[in-house]
Parts: structure tokens; C-alpha cells; sequence
């Protein structure tokens, strides 16, 4: 079985700008990655890009299911942005 540090060794290994938001536990995880490099990507490019990291490890099992939410920086600042709202001080 992976764990969170595993998984982070990975990614940063291949995309060393990343930063990463890692959750889950045993053999399903979910993974945040916020990388530049994702800036002329289309969402599942960026997806497949991560997921053929781990092949092997989908493969053997050692990994049952891994879940990428990829973006750049901005595309995340404005995704947390979209959930503020503004309040008029009437």
C-alpha cells in the first residue's frame, strides 16, 4: 500500500514546481496539484500527465484508485474566488 509521502515523492519527482493537497488513506487517494506547468493543458491532460506516474503502481494493486484535481495557480485562486461573496455596506 502508498502512502501520502510516497505519493508526494512521485509527483515532485516529475513536476517540481508542484504543490501538492494529498488526502485519503490504504489505497484510495485523492490529490490536489497547483502547477505552471499545467498552463497550456486542457483538464484531463493534466490528469493523465499525474495518473501515468503511478501506471505501476495501479498495475500491482499496490494503488487502487487515484483521484487528480490538477490546476494552475491562477485557475485555483479563481476557483476558491468563485465561493466569496461580496457584501454591500448599505
Amino acid at each position: 500500500m502508498m502512502n501520502t509521502e510516497q505519493i508526494t515523492q512521485i509527483i515532485v519527482a516529475a513536476i517540481p514546481d508542484a504543490e501538492l493537497d494529498i488526502s485519503g488513506e490504504d489505497c484510495n487517494f485523492t490529490v490536489r496539484v497547483i502547477s505552471e506547468s499545467f498552463a497550456d493543458m486542457k483538464p484531463l491532460e493534466r490528469q493523465k500527465r499525474v495518473l501515468n506516474l503511478f501506471q505501476q503502481q495501479l498495475k500491482t494493486g499496490e494503488l487502487h484508485a487515484l483521484t487528480v484535481k490538477a490546476y494552475t495557480m491562477q485557475q485555483f485562486i479563481d476557483l476558491q474566488n468563485q465561493f466569496l461573496v461580496q457584501l454591500d455596506n448599505d
